[in-house]
């Protein structure tokens, strides 16, 4: 590994600050285990399996019902095989038109230079209110 697992989720949240999503599909192993937080909107299809899956169910669907979805990790953890990334999702619901500001957290596992788990946590009554669901 050339780089720290630090460095290769910094340059996850970068590609996808970008709309790099080939750059962002590179750091993650070909089965790497996807998991939305519980009771978030996209958490239905939970676990995702390869990055295709992760594209259909999780970003595809937040460019639907967002404007603006940004993911500002300000605050990265790195424990070696383990990455936590803690910061804020914003947004604008296009549905409500109400604003997202929500309080989020990541779990990156890294083997081999490569992503092989993801475990997000969010605050999901904020995103329902957004969304207009509560």
């Amino acid at each position: 590994m050339t780089s720290s697992s630090r460095e290769l989720v910094e340059g996850i949240y970068a590609a996808f600050a970008a709309g790099d999503m080939d750059r962002f599909g590179a750091a993650l192993a070909p089965d790497v285990v996807w998991n939305e937080a519980e009771n978030y909107p996209y958490a239905d299809r939970n676990p995702y399996r390869g990055f295709q899956k992760i594209v259909e169910g999780v970003f595809a669907r937040t460019a639907e019902d967002f404007d603006g979805f940004a993911v500002a990790m300000n605050d990265i953890v790195d424990g070696g095989d383990r990455v936590v990334a803690m910061g804020r999702y914003t947004g604008t619901s296009k549905a409500t038109g109400k604003p997202l500001d929500v309080q989020a957290a990541h779990v990156w596992t890294v083997e081999g230079g490569k992503v092989v788990r993801f475990q997000q946590y969010v605050d999901t009554l904020g995103a329902a209110r957004a969304m207009g669901a509560a």
